[in-house]
């Protein structure tokens, strides 16, 4: 793997230092909660991403000198209308009289969270900015496979314990995580390198599924060797897909089968073939209904060794008349429910600018649900008083939150940004080139499970999102610059005026 910076010019060792960092950076995403964390840099929150040391080294030596003295694609642009919104909105949450909660005010609380926002969008600027070519950015592709062939590595590791339960082997892993993590790992779930195997089904869906998946439907990949048509990503496809069941996520599987289908009906013909469309959907179906009958397998087997997981099919297994609201209380999203509820109240009564970023928190009691709390212990638990609760409570759902915090100016802006980061990707998807269309069908691959996953997340401090729309960012931008009729507009060395 290259080590290589952005500027050929800089002196030798300062790109081998910047591309230090910059492996650095790509090997340490997997790790979220690193538990050795100075309070200055989040050390009370849960999100503590391992990969923030280097990208503080790679943003003060790389991104804010070319932010300086370079010109930026305008894609990057289109996220200040969110950034102005986002601070009018805290600004203004600064003059309503709001008391402390639990010993936090709402000073503190919304300098906390933009700082979670400064470091999510440090991640963007320097993954769009690094990596200046082809080369570089597969060499980027490689350097997160490693990363997360360590995580995956680990996750196999524990699925050891959830197909064959050791208590002293448990305990061994156990004592180890916790150099990784700030949690102890589950008993029936495995965690990665996260904090719990929800976010380890993220990372996979949303930072290893889209450039894995396109690159085995394309026949593009990142390495050199390869057999057939058979390279490195179909391993690391099939390995990841199977280590993800053991998390147990139900939305990762959701992100899984909507993938899949997506590849299988719509980008696995994109070549255009000389048989005719009606000729093709049959075997599309088919294709697809394997796929179904693979997956509903592989789950089904994983299932039989956690209960909770199981409960997906068992209740229309064992109730005569279901129906779906009762069906999602049993799957537990009563919580999820309650926590959306309330931010959307929260939505109703500041509409415009909402309350302000991480202000969510000092609303939730008042504007929660009017609804029997007694059949979800978890909302009970946040709205009584205890002395062992030392967190804040968020919406869990970006979108909500968005809406609540920064009202509809503010989530409108924020989905402006992502119609930017669609259309880079459908610019590569529509291009003649191979590697342009990799990156690109890559590219809505990731928007789409970006789109579903931001229904079970809705941190802006977590890499995941920043760095897949980064590197949709990124390689528009290799593209636009190489393409002759930009290079006929434009001055050597000058990124192109249209840039994404």
């Amino acid at each position: 793997m290259r080590l290589t910076g952005f500027n050929p010019r800089l002196p030798g060792r300062y790109r081998n230092l910047l591309g230090v960092l910059w492996a650095l950076f790509l090997l340490a995403l997997p790790v979220t909660s690193f538990p050795f964390f100075p309070p200055t840099l989040g050390g009370g929150a849960l999100v503590r991403p391992l990969s923030l040391y280097p990208l503080i080294a790679l943003f003060f030596l790389f991104t804010l000198p070319y932010l300086l003295t370079q010109r930026l694609p305008k894609t990057l642009l289109t996220l200040a209308p969110f950034i102005i919104v986002v601070l009018a909105s805290s600004l203004l949450s600064l003059f309503r009289d709001i008391d402390p909660l639990m010993n936090v005010t709402v000073p503190e609380r919304i300098l906390r969270a933009l700082i979670t926002l400064a470091s999510g969008l440090a991640v963007y600027l320097t993954v769009s900015l690094y990596p200046n070519d082809w080369e570089r950015l597969r060499a980027s592709l490689r350097w997160l496979y490693a990363g997360f062939s360590l995580a995956l590595l680990w996750g196999s590791l524990q699925a050891v314990y959830i197909i064959k339960f050791s208590p002293a082997y448990f305990q061994l892993l156990n004592r180890l995580q916790r150099f990784i993590s700030i949690r102890r790992l589950f008993t029936t779930r495995i965690s990665g390198m996260t904090y719990e195997p929800n976010w380890f089904a993220e990372q996979i869906c949303v930072l290893l599924f889209p450039w894995l998946l396109a690159a085995v439907f394309s026949g593009q990949s990142a390495f050199n060797w390869r057999w057939r048509r058979v390279t490195l990503e179909w391993f690391l496809l099939i390995w990841s897909v199977i280590v993800m069941a053991f998390t147990y996520s139900r939305a990762g599987l959701i992100n899984l089968v909507v993938l899949a289908f997506t590849v299988l009906l719509i980008f696995r013909y994109q070549r255009r073939q000389a048989r005719p469309l009606l000729k093709r959907w049959p075997l599309r179906l088919l294709e697809a209904g394997v796929l179904l009958a693979l997956l509903s397998g592989l789950t089904y087997l994983v299932g039989t060794r956690n209960n909770f997981f199981a409960r997906i099919w068992d209740y229309w297994l064992t109730t005569k008349n279901g129906n779906i609201s009762d069906y999602f209380e049993y799957l537990g999203f009563g919580a999820r429910f309650s926590y959306a509820g309330a931010a959307l109240n929260t939505y109703q009564a500041y509409p415009v600018l909402g309350v302000g970023l991480g202000n969510f928190a000092f609303y939730f009691n008042e504007m929660l649900p009017d609804k029997p709390l007694a059949a979800m212990p978890e909302v009970l638990r946040i709205v009584t008083p205890d002395a062992s609760r030392n967190r804040l409570i968020t919406a869990k759902i970006l979108y909500v939150r968005l809406l609540a915090e920064t009202g509809l100016v503010g989530l409108a802006s924020f989905l402006v940004f992502l119609l930017a980061i669609l259309g880079c990707a459908l610019y590569l998807w529509y291009s003649p080139s191979k590697e342009e269309n990799y990156w690109g069908t890559a590219g809505l691959l990731g928007i789409i499970v970006l789109v579903l996953s931001a229904f079970s997340f809705d941190s802006l401090a977590i890499p995941n999102m920043w760095v897949l729309t980064g590197m949709i960012t990124a390689a528009s931008w290799v593209a636009l610059k190489a393409s002759p009729e930009t290079q006929s507009d434009e001055r050597p060395g000058d990124p192109p005026a249209s840039a994404a």
